[in-house]
C-alpha cells in the first residue's frame, strides 16, 4: 500500500529556486522570525543560528507557500530555553552524527518541544523531520514524548514537520505502532484530521493508515472516534489527503467491530462512489474496503439494495481497468458478494462473464488468480453451467493449464471449473477441448502435497467415467503413465491414489495404453495387492475390477498367477462371505 506525505514534495524545485538566488517565502519569513528574536541573544548564537539555517536550506525548502499570517503573541524566550537552544545547537555542530537520540539532545528537545515559543518547537520539529529523513534509527520510547507537545503546537509549521517525521518513522518502522498508541499520542493525531491545512490533513490521515494495521490500534481508533473523520476527509479535493484517508478506511476494515461502526456511518455509499474516483489509488482502496466487508454476508442486503444495483454494475465495469491491482480487486469484491443464485444470475446478465475471459489471459498473477476464483463460483450453480461452458471458455482454460501448469491456484480453481461444466450437458465440449491435456499434464508438475494434485486426479476420473477415456488416451506416454501408476501406489495421499487408479481402470482395453501399462506390471500389482487389503470398500471394489479387466491380456494374466494374487482374492472372498452371514444373522435376529 503506497502512502503519500505532503511537506517535501516540491524539494526540486526550491533547490532549483536557491540555486537562483531566490528563497521561497516560507524560508524567508522563517529567517525573520528566528533574527526577531535572536537579536537578544549573544552575537555567537546569532552567528551560530544563521550558519544552522543555511544548512538546513541547502537540503530543502519544507514548504512553497508560507502562512502570511502573523503573530500577536511572541513569547520571550526564557533564560533556561536561550542555554538550552545554545547546546542544543553546539549538539548539532558537533555531536548529531555521534548521539542523535542520546539522553542529552532529548532533554534539550523536551525544553524546546514544550516552550511557547514557535521557534523553539520548529527547531526540535526540524530535528525530528532531519532524523526520520536521512537515518534509519529505531526512535527510543522516551522520544516520543515531545511529539504530544508538537502534534499539539499551535503553530502550523510545527504541526506539520512532527506529523510528517512521525509518518516517517512509522513506514520505516522505527517506533513500535502499538506504543505510539499507549502514549497518548493517538488523540492529537485524530485531532489533526480536522485541521483546515491540507498538508497537516494528509499526514496525519497517513499516521492514522499505519497505525490501523495493528488490530489493537484500529480498536483504540474506532473507539476514539477516529471513523467520521476519515469518512469526511475520503471526500477531499485533495488527492494526495483523500487516498491517504480511503487508506485507513482499508485497513480499519479488516476488523469486524469497525466494519459494523462503518456500515452505520454511512461507509458503504462512500466507498461506492469512489470506485468512479479518477485516482486509481482511490479506487484500489475503496474497493479492497468494500471486498473486506463483502466477506461478511450480513452486510450483503445493504450493499446490494434491489432498488439500486450500482455496486454491482460499478464492480463489473472495473473489470475492465487497465490498473491489474484494480480489476483483480474487483475480482475479490464480486466473489465475496457472488454467495446467493440471484446475486450471480445478475452478474451474469451484466456481462461479466467476457470480461473474466479477457482476464485470464493477463499477464498479472494476481489477476490471473483473482479472475479464475470468480469462475469457479459461477461455475458452482447449474444455471451458469451452460452458458459457461462455451468453445471460447474452453479453448482458454485448457491454454492457462498448459501455460500455467505450476501455479496451484491456478490448477485448482480451472480443474474444478472443468469438474463442474462436466456435469451438463456440453461435456463434449470438455471432452473435445484443449481442458483434457491441460489437466493430464499438470499431472507431470503438480507436487503431491498440493491439492490442487487432488481436483485435477478428480477431474480427469470424472471425464473418463463419462466417456473420454479415447480422447485421454490419445495423450497418453510413458511419462503420464508412470505418473498415473506412481500415484495410484501412494496411498497415504487417499484421494489422489484412489482416482488415479479409476483413471487407469477406464482406460484398460486400449490398445495403446496395454502397451504403456505392461512396462509397470510390478509396479499395478504392488498398488492392487494394497487396495484388495485396504479397510476401505470402494478401494477393494475397485482393485477387483481393475484386476478382472487386466487379465484378460495374456501378460498380465501370467504375472497375476506368479504373484499369486488369486490367493488375495480367495481370501477377500472368504472374508467377504463371512460377513454376509453375519449380516443374515443380524437381519434374522432384528425381523424375529
Amino acid at each position: 500500500m503506497q502512502t503519500r506525505w505532503c511537506l517535501p514534495f516540491m524539494w526540486k524545485a526550491a533547490i532549483r529556486k536557491l540555486r537562483m538566488g531566490q528563497l521561497c517565502g516560507r524560508c524567508m519569513q522563517l529567517l525573520r522570525d528566528f533574527m526577531a528574536f535572536v537579536q537578544r541573544m549573544s552575537s555567537d548564537l546569532v552567528q551560530g543560528i544563521k550558519e544552522c539555517l543555511t544548512l538546513i536550506s541547502k537540503c530543502f525548502c519544507l514548504k512553497q507557500n508560507s502562512s502570511k499570517a502573523s503573530q500577536l503573541y511572541k513569547p520571550i524566550l526564557q533564560p533556561h530555553e536561550r542555554v538550552t537552544a545554545q547546546e542544543f545547537l553546539q549538539h548539532i555542530e558537533t555531536g548529531f552524527e555521534m548521539s542523535p537520540i542520546g539522553r542529552d539532545p532529548l532533554e534539550a528537545l523536551r525544553t524546546l518541544a514544550f516552550s511557547e515559543n514557535p521557534g523553539l518547537q520548529q527547531s526540535a520539529a526540524l530535528y525530528y523531520l532531519h532524523m526520520s529523513q536521512h537515518m534509519n534509527i529505531s526512535l527510543p520510547v522516551e522520544h516520543l514524548e515531545p511529539f504530544y507537545a508538537l502534534l499539539r503546537s499551535a503553530d502550523l509549521e510545527v504541526q506539520q514537520m512532527s506529523s510528517l517525521s512521525l509518518v516517517n518513522f512509522l513506514l520505516e518502522g522505527n517506533i513500535d505502532k502499538e506504543l505510539v498508541v499507549q502514549m497518548g499520542l493517538l488523540e492529537p493525531i485524530l485531532d489533526l484530521l480536522e485541521s483546515e491545512d491540507a498538508t497537516v490533513q494528509c499526514n496525519s490521515c497517513a499516521c492514522t493508515m499505519t497505525l490501523a494495521v495493528s488490530e489493537s490500534n484500529r480498536e483504540a481508533i474506532g473507539a476514539a472516534q477516529g471513523l467520521t473523520p476519515l469518512l469526511s476527509l475520503a471526500n477531499s479535493y485533495d488527492p494526495r489527503v483523500q487516498q491517504n484517508a480511503v487508506g485507513a478506511i482499508l485497513n480499519l476494515t479488516q476488523s469486524e467491530k469497525i466494519q459494523q461502526v462503518l456500515c452505520k456511518e454511512g461507509a458503504l455509499p462512500v466507498l461506492a462512489l469512489l470506485l468512479e474516483s479518477p485516482d486509481s489509488e482511490v479506487q484500489y482502496y475503496s474497493c479492497a474496503a468494500l471486498s473486506n466487508v463483502a466477506a461478511n454476508v450480513q452486510y450483503h442486503e445493504a450493499m446490494l439494495r434491489p432498488s439500486n444495483r450500482f455496486l454491482l454494475r460499478t464492480l463489473i465495469s472495473l473489470l475492465s481497468s487497465s490498473v491489474d491491482k484494480v480489476s483483480s480487486q474487483a475480482c475479490v469484491c464480486l466473489r465475496n458478494l457472488a454467495t446467493s443464485v440471484d446475486i450471480q444470475a445478475e452478474m451474469v446478465a451484466e456481462d461479466v462473464l467476457p470480461k473474466l475471459h479477457a482476464l485470464l489471459a493477463s499477464g498479472s498473477e494476481d489477476v490471473r488468480r483473482a479472475s479464475i476464483a470468480l469462475l469457479w463460483i459461477l461455475s458452482e450453480h447449474p444455471h451458469n453451467q451452460d452458458t459457461l461452458a462455451c468453445a471460447e471458455l474452453l479453448q482458454s482454460l485448457g491454454m492457462l493449464l498448459l501455460a500455467h501448469k505450476t501455479d496451484p491456484v491456478i490448477v485448482g480453481h480451472t480443474a474444478c471449473i472443468i469438474k463442474n461444466l462436466s456435469l451438463s450437458k456440453n461435456r463434449q465440449r470438455i471432452i473435445e477441448s484443449p481442458c483434457v491435456e491441460g489437466l493430464l499434464q499438470t499431472m507431470l508438475s503438480t507436487n503431491t502435497e498440493e491439492d490442487s494434485l487432488h481436483y485435477v486426479t478428480s477431474c480427469l476420473a470424472e471425464l473418463a467415467k463419462q466417456g473420454a477415456t479415447l480422447h485421454m488416451v490419445q495423450w497418453m506416454d510413458e511419462p503420464l503413465t508412470k505418473c498415473l501408476v506412481r500415484l495410484a501406489g501412494q496411498l497415504e495421499h487417499t484421494e489422489p491414489s484412489f482416482q488415479a487408479a479409476s483413471i487407469i481402470q477406464h482406460m484398460i482395453g486400449h490398445e495403446k495404453m496395454m502397451l504403456l501399462l505392461k512396462r509397470h506390471i510390478r509396479d499395478i500389482q504392488a498398488y492392487l495387492k494394497n487396495f484388495l487389503t485396504h479397510r476401505e470398500i470402494r478401494f477393494q471394489q475397485l482393485g477387483i475390477s481393475t484386476f478382472c479387466r487386466l487379465r484378460e491380456d495374456p501378460e498380465f494374466l501370467l504375472e497375476f498367477r506368479e504373484s499369486q494374487m488369486a490367493k488375495l482374492l480367495e481370501q477377500l472372498r472368504q472374508q467377504t462371505e463371512e460377513t454376509q452371514e453375519l449380516l443374515r444373522a443380524a437381519i434374522c435376529q432384528e425381523d424375529s
